[in-house]
């Protein structure tokens, strides 16, 4: 599991005086192409003047690509890493460029086996460029590729697996693979090693001509929540982290979704901790049957 960092938000330019005064915010995180390391902005050294983590987060170096890593796009979040003092740095498992030509889109990568053991070494090289440990996030996805031989999430644990990168699990990009691809978020889960843990996102989105849109431009829907519900029914995060990249509202409105969060989190241990309590007692219950069943010489135990 990763360093424990509570509940954040993701940190914008525009909302920088907000995020300063408000007192629930454990942990931030910032888009590293917006920022550079040398001239970081003056909120940030107030957050991390005040013991606030910030989380450098990539959007741009394509470790799903064919081609390696670009050596000046790790040395760009290496700085932004070592100039924040961050504890690890997340970029996105996503397809964005090819032949010189870039996307603009964080796209998914064809799950083949072949596509494994490139963005493998890619990984690797990036790890290698880093000072803070990688943490790779899931996509939102409105199509999928033909002939993918995994899903997204046994690619992932595959991957760690193979590298120990760390996951940054985020849940509205599973409802969105839901929604647009039929694709179980509850199935991605179970698959997922969430031992390699880092930290969470949520965010909102909407409908448009039948296809889920994640915007973060809207409060986190309800079966988003209902998602993250289920992974800390599975297991504590370090950290969960709300996204609100436009249509900014109140600091009412945030602060009330970042408690919204925590009410969630709340819900998902108590499910967590009546399920380990239901498997104890039905341990004991079978421990008991087994003595019984060994005392009546009906059968007993190896």
């Amino acid at each position: 599991m990763g360093v424990a960092l509570g509940v954040g938000i993701g940190w914008r330019r525009e909302l920088d005086l907000t995020i300063e005064r408000m007192a629930d915010v454990d942990f931030v995180e910032v888009v590293a192409e917006n920022i550079t390391p040398a001239r970081l902005p003056e909120s940030l050294r107030v957050l991390r003047a005040k013991g606030v983590p910030v989380i450098p987060h990539g959007v741009s170096l394509g470790v799903g690509g064919a081609e390696p890593p670009d050596p000046a796009r790790l040395a760009h979040l290496a700085g932004c890493a070592e100039a924040l003092d961050s504890p690890l740095v997340s970029e996105h498992l996503a397809f964005v460029r090819g032949g010189g030509h870039e996307v603009g889109h964080l796209l998914p990568i064809p799950r083949t086996r072949e596509s494994l053991d490139v963005v493998t070494e890619n990984i690797r090289q990036a790890q290698a460029a880093l000072p803070v440990p990688l943490a790779l996030e899931n996509v939102a996805a409105i199509f999928g590729w033909p002939g993918d031989e995994l899903t997204e999430a046994r690619f992932l644990a595959e991957l760690v697996a193979r590298t120990g990168v760390q996951l940054l699990v985020d849940v509205a990009n599973l409802y969105t693979s839901q929604r647009n691809l039929g694709l179980s978020a509850l199935e991605a889960l179970d698959a997922l090693p969430l031992d390699h843990l880092a930290y969470v996102h949520v965010a909102g989105g909407y409908e448009h001509k039948g296809i889920w849109h994640d915007t973060h431009t809207t409060a986190a829907p309800e079966p988003v929540l209902d998602l993250l519900t289920e992974l800390c029914a599975r297991t504590t995060p370090p950290g969960v982290l709300l996204e609100w990249d436009d249509e900014y509202p109140s600091d009412a409105v945030l602060s009330s979704e970042l408690a919204r969060i925590r009410t969630t989190m709340a819900r998902g241990s108590v499910v967590m901790a009546r399920d380990g309590a239901a498997m104890v007692r039905d341990g004991a219950v079978m421990a008991s049957d087994a003595t019984v069943l060994s005392q009546d010489g009906v059968g007993r135990p190896r």
